[in-house]
Parts: structure tokens; C-alpha cells; sequence
């Protein structure tokens, strides 16, 4: 691996060594004392993304908790409710967006010490970091999604009328280009629509790590899903390559192309409500979480970051044994739960209703009072904060104009075999993406 630096280093937010989780048998806690990490020199590279405000984004304010859950159905091969789906076009008729949409081998290089901006949309929904593509690189936005395995992005070959502010790669502006002959990719989403196209080989660059050989996969139809948001100019999937979508040969990750150069095989979620957050690859930075860190195995096999929660309590009642499979994914807004556990949590809340028709999940008063949910995973408890979990306004542009608001943790669709940890969840706890031993990391984490 050649070490080499570039612009994207930033001495602000350097770190001149990493830390190492230790290798070994199935130590289920590491904590925060030195006896229970090692910090190596190992040469491997490690680089810190930081996410900023997002100055693109023009708000989808009243539509946004709608609009959340519509994407998780759609991303996870739902159907999307009648109700759910009128909801929808009214709030994209009000957009001005119905109708504008047809259709629905590598070496790398890196900065030892790289960073690269993120961007959060309005109400904390999705988090974007730039990535250079080609040669000479060119900066897209892309979302960074551990539910998924496809890094695809708006291009030279996207139809014009499915281009609404996004930025799109030339790729006959790349020099380094390569189309991979008879290699195709498509997503298909639960409201029937679809994204597909052509794939390619070329360089591509986040935070000083470069992998000069990654399949970037060309749109040549854009589902209206992604039309609808000029902000973001494709995605960069972080889950495991089994359910990458490209055919006939799947392509691996950017993580998994890169993880034999990081000085340890892992990343880091350390998402934030309202503030910057950060990814970190390569190390685990032991001031950005407290006390232990629990791990849990992971089951691949589907191709998601999944675990088991074994229950949960709501307002510091005491657990309830409800075990679920779970998976960890960064691509989603909301917390996504069974719906047994979504009822009891918001039979806690004053004025709390599932306004199916109107909203399309649970809303509540914007003035009720909103307990902590606690999940229990393995021996850690999980603590979502109850003000982390009011997530939009439903009858304002404002939390400070509405009077009825939109509920972080929503029902998992009844034919989606495990919950949905999102980015509700994600902001109130620091994970750890362990790909070296098929394992994820909680601890909890100054908020």
C-alpha cells in the first residue's frame, strides 16, 4: 500500500496513531482502561469524517416524517400503503415533484490522516459526505448507508429529466474510467419503481483513502425516490458485498476493498442530534463514548449488520424480554421497531395516535412529554433519550409552529423479517462496525 498526502487531510482533526481493538477470544465488553486496548503503530491508515450543515437541502418540512417511512418501505421491498402512498403524492404535488420522474482486483492508496465533510438534511434524516471520483476527481455527494451495498451515483448517463440539482459524474471526463462489459445494476423499491444502469471500474476517494479500482455503478434510471432529493447525488453502501445488486459478478464495498489497509478491519457510527457527528475508520476513539463498549455477534448471512435485541423498557421501567432480530443501518431516518413494542412505547405518550391515513405512523401533541426508550442488546442498555425521538413537525414548518409532531420510532412493515435501527437510534449511541470478526459495538455516549 502506497501512503501518500493529499488535500483532504486536515491537522485539525489528526490523530497520529490509532486505536486497536484487542484481538483475541470472545470478549463480549472492552472498556475504556488500557489493559483492555492496545494502541498500535501499525502503518495501516485511519481518517475521521465529520459531517457539517447541509446548505443544499431546501426541506420537505410538514412531508418529512411521511416521507421517512415511505423510504424505508420502499428500500426494504415493501409494499407502501394505500394510505401511506396518498399521503405521499400530496406532499410531493405540494413540492412540485409528481411527475417528473420516468421511472421509477483493487489496490488502494491513502492519507494516514484524512477527513472529509458530511452533511445532515433537515430534521437529522440522512447524513452526506463528499466522494472524488475519477481522474481528475470529481466531488459528489454521496450517502454514506450501512443498509445497503451499492456505491451508485447520478451520472453522465442519467436521462435529463430525472436530474433535479444533483450533481452527476461525466464519465467521459474521467481518464481512468473503465466500463465493465456485460455488468448491469438495479435496485427495485417497494412502490414499484426502480434505479439501474451500467457499471464501471474507477478511482475513488473518501477522506485521503483512495481504492483505484472501485465498481461505481452508473444511473441510467433514477427512482423518483431519489429525484425528489437535489442534495444527494447517489450512494456508498456499507454493508456486506452479498447483497450488492450488480449482475452477473457482484462487486464489493468500499469498506471491503479498503479494510486489509486500515489499521484495524472496523468503523465507527458517532452520529449527533443537531450537532456534527463522525465516522471513523480504521480506530476507536476512546473519547467519543462511555464506560464499556458491548459486542454482539453478527449474523451476515443476510448480507446487513444484524444482531439480536433482547427486549427493552420504556422510562426506566423495568425490561421486558422481547427478543427481534435488528439490523444497524445508517440509510434509514427512523427507529423501526415490532409493532408490539412501538404500541407499548406510545401507550406512554399522552395523545399519542397511529394516524395511518393522515400521517402515515405515530404522531403525538407537540407539547406531550416523551419518555426514554432502552433497548437491551446483549448485556448493554441502549438509552434513546424521549426528545431524540420527537422527529418532525406534521402541521408546521416548525417544531415551534406545529402543534402535532412525528414519532422517531415507528412499526416495522408487517413482511420485514427484522427491525430497523436507524438514525434515531444511531445519534444517542457510538457503534462499532467490526468487519475483521463479524461483530457490532454499542456503548453509550455524551449527548
Amino acid at each position: 500500500m502506497k501512503v501518500t498526502n493529499t488535500a483532504a487531510a486536515v491537522a485539525a482533526y489528526a490523530f497520529c496513531c490509532c486505536t486497536d481493538l484487542v484481538s483475541g477470544g470472545p470478549v463480549q465488553k472492552r472498556g475504556a482502561l488500557d489493559q483492555l486496548f492496545e494502541i498500535t503503530t501499525l502503518g495501516g491508515m485511519t481518517f475521521k469524517i465529520h459531517q457539517v450543515p447541509n446548505k443544499k437541502f431546501y426541506g420537505q418540512r410538514k412531508g418529512r416524517g411521511s416521507m421517512a417511512i415511505a423510504r424505508a418501505y420502499s428500500k426494504y421491498g415493501a409494499a407502501i400503503p394505500d394510505d401511506l402512498l396518498s399521503v405521499i403524492e400530496e406532499i410531493l404535488r405540494e413540492l412540485g415533484l409528481l411527475g417528473n420522474n420516468d421511472g421509477a482486483g483493487n489496490n488502494s492508496t491513502a492519507d494516514p490522516q484524512g477527513e472529509v465533510a458530511a452533511v445532515p438534511q433537515m430534521f437529522d434524516s440522512e447524513y452526506l459526505c463528499p466522494v472524488e471520483i475519477g481522474t481528475p476527481p470529481q466531488t459528489l455527494n454521496l450517502d454514506f448507508d450501512t443498509g445497503s451495498s451499492d456505491l451508485w451515483v447520478f451520472s453522465s448517463e442519467t436521462p435529463a429529466n430525472q436530474v433535479m440539482g444533483q450533481d452527476a459524474w461525466d464519465i467521459e471526463q474521467s481518464s481512468t474510467a473503465q466500463l465493465l462489459t456485460g455488468e448491469s445494476w438495479a435496485i427495485s423499491y417497494g412502490d414499484g419503481s426502480s434505479s439501474n444502469g451500467n457499471v464501471y471500474l474507477d478511482r475513488v476517494s473518501v477522506g485521503g483513502v483512495t481504492v483505484q479500482n472501485q465498481a461505481v455503478e452508473s444511473a441510467r434510471n433514477v427512482s423518483v425516490s431519489f429525484t425528489q432529493r437535489p442534495d444527494t447525488d447517489g450512494l456508498l453502501g456499507l454493508a456486506f458485498g452479498a447483497i450488492n445488486t450488480v449482475r452477473p459478478t457482484q462487486q464489493k464495498t468500499f469498506f471491503e476493498n479498503a479494510i486489509s489497509d486500515l489499521a484495524s478491519p472496523l468503523f465507527t457510527a458517532n452520529l449527533r442530534k443537531a450537532e456534527p457527528g463522525n465516522y471513523n475508520f480504521g480506530f476507536v476513539d476512546r473519547t467519543e463514548y462511555t464506560g464499556d463498549i458491548t459486542f454482539v455477534p453478527v449474523n451476515s448471512s443476510s448480507g446487513f449488520w444484524q444482531f439480536t435485541s433482547e427486549g427493552y423498557s420504556v422510562a426506566g421501567s423495568d425490561a421486558v424480554s422481547a427478543p427481534h432480530e435488528a439490523i444497524a443501518d445508517t440509510g434509514t431516518t427512523l427507529l423501526f421497531l415490532p409493532q408490539e413494542i412501538a404500541d407499548a412505547y406510545y401507550s406512554n405518550v399522552q395523545g399519542a395516535v397511529n394516524d395511518v391515513r393522515g400521517a402515515g405512523g405515530y404522531v403525538f401533541p407537540c407539547a406531550a412529554s416523551l419518555p426514554d426508550y432502552t433497548a437491551i442488546i446483549g448485556s448493554h442498555q441502549a438509552v434513546i433519550p424521549g426528545d431524540f425521538i420527537n422527529f418532525a413537525p406534521v402541521d408546521g414548518n416548525t417544531f415551534e409552529d406545529a402543534t402535532t409532531c412525528f414519532g422517531g420510532i415507528q412499526a416495522s412493515p408487517g413482511n420485514i423479517r427484522f427491525a430497523i435501527y436507524g438514525d434515531i437510534f444511531l445519534k444517542a449511541q457510538f457503534v462499532v462496525f467490526h468487519g475483521g470478526n463479524n461483530q457490532l459495538g454499542f456503548a453509550n455516549k455524551p449527548l
